[in-house]
């Protein structure tokens, strides 16, 4: 079956065509039936089936791949390599959750994961799922008032945590904001368990056990199975107000999606190595770190590194040659990043890639400059898509498992099974085909995307179900093409309005992206008394220009002129030597608005580096902002 074929199944059932997908899933109790309608918008999927998270990612393939490579292990910053098959992790896992169990973690308890990109916080994970308890990743790193915040609204009887994280020329402790956080928050956890690190071990305290002495003498305990609509874990988004919402993950449906795409999407087979180069403080490090690539039986690759400077560019291509990765999920950041210090991709001709089939990129718009680099060095299909963490895996992509679409530079493709996307105005109207709007998916949404926020239904519904009743909104805007692909243009909030004209700020990205000497941009709408909006760029070059700013920022306004027109105004543009960014790779935008309209701002929790704001402060005071 095609595309169109497969896309049409679901559609003309789509509770059917989910309970076939389901049937691929190992259960105690399978479901009665697939959806469940909890009224007022309010679904759930195979809600009275039992299953566990951890035996359909582990301990179900021991029989038959217990020899495998399940994580392969890769640390560039501390020189360290480790495989461990699915025998040896099932026996860890084991042993993690006993320690656990014999400290009274019980079904339903919060677990809070606080550690750095190494084979521990995969099993930690598991752990967790394994004796039914819900786990809370956070980003290793995080400041002590963000964590404690989130410790706050899980009230977690344990973290598990490490003595430090290891940055390129860093080391970052993590025990002192680990108890920074516990201090400030409200809830208390009950005890700590923490991984020492060589390269920074730490003291420990009344409530903290050492991560393998808490593991001596105790029994391994066994998966406990619960409920499909159990939550296998909370994973907390930053929200407008500042405020974390935390995105909750039914354990069946997540398990079912998730297993669906590995093949039917990224036509992976089982025994395959897959690499997602993310972390698993994010949602594709939930998902396609830990998740899917072992309920599917493939090897995962836990990668501590970054695409430039550990120890240089070619780092991406000697993983994929080494431990012979067939795909790579990563962000259009990193490659941007691959780009500006080696624009010609001399490292790539240094390793083979025969065995490499494809590029996936996702987390921001994949602008079509970075799209035909990548597609003109590596010469394999590289497939942009789009989702987002409240949904858990791809809503709109090329399905190259199914049948490979013809690829449209700039578009993430076609809606995927569960998903149906519209384009509405600000009244709830369907605008017809080419017209920009605001994305939209008719409810129930499929197995394994939110059904709620952990603790916040009334905010759920506010943020996701009221603006467009029998909708979920996604925030983002774009529109539908003729050929029923969707373009994803902007978050709804970067949609400007240039006197009367609504304009995409990622429309005028791409142009500027396709300047030569462009490395990496973006565009926000500034307040202006005249237009009501007005645009500005901010463009990175790549290594090795050094013509003169004012020539290549008159280019860059002429660029957009030409290709968007006079009706977008754009005259604003400066160089910077970089994006104020998330630690995922997403630019802050709202943050650099914010600071151009003279607001005030509270400071990201998640951005990677503080000092860029004052940079960027600073090109913008260049440009004659804030004006007030």
């Amino acid at each position: 079956m095609g595309y169109k074929e497969v896309y049409a199944a679901w559609q003309d059932d789509p509770e059917g065509w989910w309970m076939d997908q389901a049937a691929a899933i190992d259960w105690t109790a399978p479901p009665s039936q697939a959806l469940f309608d909890r009224g007022n918008h309010m679904y759930e999927w195979f809600a009275d089936g039992l299953t566990n998270t951890c035996w359909n990612a582990v301990d179900r393939h021991v029989p038959t791949r217990g020899d495998q490579a399940a994580i392969i292990y890769d640390s560039p910053v501390t020189d360290t390599k480790r495989r461990i098959t699915y025998a040896e992790l099932r026996d860890q896992v084991a042993s993690v959750a006993g320690a656990l169990k014999a400290r009274g973690i019980t079904k339903g308890d919060r677990v809070i994961v606080y550690m750095p990109m190494v084979p521990e916080a995969i099993i930690a994970m598991l752990a967790v799922t394994r004796i039914g308890a819900i786990h809370s990743v956070v980003f290793g790193g995080f400041a002590s008032s963000e964590l404690a915040v989130r410790i706050d609204d899980a009230q977690p009887k344990a973290i598990l945590s490490a003595s430090c994280g290891i940055e390129p020329g860093r080391i970052v402790p993590y025990k002192p904001l680990l108890d920074g956080a516990i201090e400030m928050a409200e809830h208390k956890p009950d005890f700590t368990m923490i991984l020492q690190r060589e390269q920074e071990p730490c003291e420990l305290g009344p409530r903290d056990f050492d991560w393998h002495a808490a593991q001596e003498g105790v029994e391994p305990a066994d998966c406990v199975p619960v409920e499909g609509n159990h939550p296998a874990y909370i994973l907390y988004t930053s929200g407008t107000t500042g405020q974390p919402k935390g995105v909750v993950r039914p354990t069946s449906g997540h398990l079912v999606a998730l297993n669906w795409t590995m093949k039917n999407f990224f036509n992976v087979d089982p025994g395959d190595v897959f690499w997602a180069a993310s972390d698993v403080g994010w949602v594709v490090g939930h998902s396609y770190i830990c998740y899917a690539p072992l309920i599917h039986g493939n090897t995962t690759i836990v990668f501590e590194g970054k695409p430039v400077g550990t120890p240089d560019a070619g780092t991406f291509w000697r993983v994929i040659s080494e431990h012979k990765a067939k795909v790579l999920f990563t962000a259009p950041t990193a490659f941007r990043a691959i780009k500006r210090v080696d624009p010609k991709g001399a490292f790539h001709a240094k390793y083979d890639l025969s065995h490499f089939e494809a590029l996936f990129l996702a987390g921001e718009r994949a602008d079509p400059d970075t799209i035909e680099w990548a597609q003109d060095l590596l010469q394999v299909p590289v497939i942009d898509h789009w989702w987002q963490t409240e949904i858990g895996y791809p809503a709109v992509g090329n399905p190259m498992g199914t049948e490979l679409l013809p690829i449209k530079v700039g578009s993430p493709s076609v809606p995927l099974p569960g998903f149906d996307i519209k384009v509405l105005d600000e009244d709830g109207k369907e605008l017809p085909r080419g017209e920009l709007g605001a994305l939209v998916t008719p409810l129930p949404l499929p197995p394994g995307t939110l059904p709620n926020l952990w603790n916040a239904e009334a905010r759920f519904k506010k943020s996701y179900l009221e603006k467009f009743p029998g909708y979920y909104e996604t925030g983002d805007a774009g529109y539908v093409d003729e050929d029923g692909y969707v373009w994803i243009m902007a978050r709804t909030d970067d949609v400007i309005n240039v006197a009367g004209h609504r304009l995409s700020t990622g429309g005028m990205e791409e142009v500027l992206a396709a300047h030569p000497d462009v490395a990496e941009c973006a565009v926000i709408g500034v307040t202006d008394a005249l237009k009501g909006q007005l645009p500005m760029g901010f463009v990175c070059l790549t290594s090795g220009v050094n013509r003169p700013h004012e020539e290549i920022t008159k280019e860059c306004v002429a660029l957009v002129r030409e290709k968007i027109g006079p009706v977008a105004a754009f005259k604003l543009c400066a160089v910077v030597d970089r994006l104020p960014k998330t630690r995922s790779g997403k630019i802050l935008r709202a943050t650099m608005v914010k600071i151009a309209d003279g607001a005030e701002f509270k400071m990201p929790a998640t951005i990677d580096d503080p000092v860029i704001l004052d940079e960027i402060r600073e090109a913008l005071l260049g440009l004659g902002y804030p004006t007030a």
